[in-house]
């Protein structure tokens, strides 16, 4: 997300896709940029800085979709997410949903928590990821 470099593990990566065709929400709370179909099911797409308390995403060129207990939520980047093997960790990272910062060639990433990114979403009352429950009805 511009100059910043973050990551999130691979194995919670289902896809990237480029700028996907988005249904805007009026009433959605401001970190939803919009909701975009992927191959049949729709999918959220958040403006990733906002979830992290810092200001918002001006463009995304790319959407990273990951898998959570909530659910796909597209996470909305700045630059085409590109594979990379994390070095050694070399610290705490400041930012609220994150596991840490780490080397990555002459550069720094923090690791984001996807759980606690968009579960942090949730408990805040932004409720587009939780899944509706079949209890109770019928």
């Amino acid at each position: 997300m511009g100059p910043d470099l973050y990551a999130v593990p691979m194995d919670g990566v289902r896809k990237v896709v480029r700028a996907p065709l988005l249904t805007r929400l009026p009433t959605a709370p401001a970190l939803v940029l919009g909701l975009f179909n992927l191959r049949g099911e729709i999918v959220p797409l958040l403006d990733t800085p906002a979830l992290m308390g810092l200001s918002r995403i001006p463009d995304w060129p790319f959407v990273a979709v990951v898998r959570s207990s909530l659910g796909l939520a597209g996470l909305a980047a700045t630059a085409f997410p590109e594979p990379a093997a994390l070095g050694e960790p070399v610290g705490p990272s400041e930012s609220p949903a994150t596991a840490g910062t780490y080397a990555v060639g002459g550069r720094l990433a923090v690791l984001l928590d996807i759980e606690e990114l968009l579960g942090g979403a949730s408990r805040r009352g932004n409720h587009l990821l939780a899944r509706p429950s079949m209890q109770g009805t019928g």
